[in-house]
């Protein structure tokens, strides 16, 4: 089993610091969800991961061999992201078929009738210029991109940021598909958690540039309950776990609490419910004032 790892990883842009010693491992065999607020700092991660951005200290691995400037490990790595419809010069007028053309000539295990049978699932019309695309077909480019590398490490970050209902049920279907045809790793990046929470097998939350989570979607929500009842009893039921995003309406509260052992010895006046993994993430995300 290969391992991408990432060991003390520190960003910096000037004064500011969006990565903090963070380190990852990446085990290939699996589909992980990456999930965290705006600039909590995602894509960097998944940049530097994927050498397109140095980290300023930290290491990163492919099966112990170093990603940065190493062509062996990065043609094992499919970084996909939104391309632009502009660039620093002015609109982009690159044509699909030249981005097709190009991800071909650099993925080295590039499935040509898979990437054809792409285009025409997602209607993409590769004479287009880029910046004659709509975002929903921007975003399709990009899943086209990533799924025909048939890269052993595939990474999406916001891949359907763009997409309608369809073509994002679609896009899950299509990983599920080729993770079960091929064991590829997936890691992906969204923020559109419901939906995609069904495909993750391990999730992993990033808060103010720290990794606070990374874990089996199915243990972690085994532990997430949602606490409600009047707050005196629910006060003394989760005096002992780990809570999150207290809510008093009235006499009442309600909370979300990660449990290490099964929640079943509770008041029956305290109702006991389990947690989406969205809401856990918002609970989490939310509260600044994280109790023991």
């Amino acid at each position: 089993m290969s391992t991408l790892v990432g060991k003390n990883i520190v960003k910096r842009y000037g004064k500011d610091t969006v990565l903090k010693n963070v380190d990852i491992n990446i085990e290939t065999g699996k589909i992980y969800g990456l999930i965290g607020r705006n600039g909590a700092g995602k894509t960097t991660l998944l940049s530097i991961l994927t050498a397109q951005n140095p980290a300023s200290e930290g290491t990163v691995t492919l099966d112990g061999e170093p990603v940065w400037e190493n062509e062996k490990s990065l043609s094992r790595i499919c970084y996909s992201r939104e391309i632009s419809p502009v660039t620093m010069f002015g609109p982009n007028t690159y044509r699909v078929k030249d981005y097709l053309s190009t991800a071909k000539a650099f993925y080295v295990n590039w499935d040509e009738e898979y990437a054809k049978e792409l285009i025409k699932l997602f209607n993409i019309n590769i004479k287009k210029k880029i910046n004659r695309l709509s975002k929903g077909m921007l975003s399709a480019v990009t899943i086209i991109i990533a799924l025909a590398s048939k890269a052993e490490i595939t990474i999406l970050d916001e891949p359907v940021a763009g997409l309608d209902v369809v073509a994002r049920e679609q896009f899950y279907k299509l990983v599920i598909e080729e993770y079960a045809a091929t064991g590829r790793t997936f890691i992906i990046s969204t923020h559109i958690i419901e939906e995609a929470a069904s495909l993750f097998e391990e999730v992993i939350m990033i808060d103010d540039g720290q990794i606070v989570v990374k874990e089996n979607t199915e243990d972690l929500l085994a532990r997430a309950y949602r606490i409600s009842g009047e707050e005196t009893l629910v006060d003394a039921a989760v005096k002992d776990l780990k809570v999150y995003h207290p809510e008093s309406i009235g006499r009442n509260k309600v909370v979300t609490v990660l449990a290490d052992e099964p929640v079943d010895s509770f008041s029956e006046d305290v109702m006991v419910e389990p947690v989406s993994l969205q809401n856990l993430f918002y609970a989490m995300s939310v509260d600044e004032r994280k109790e023991a």
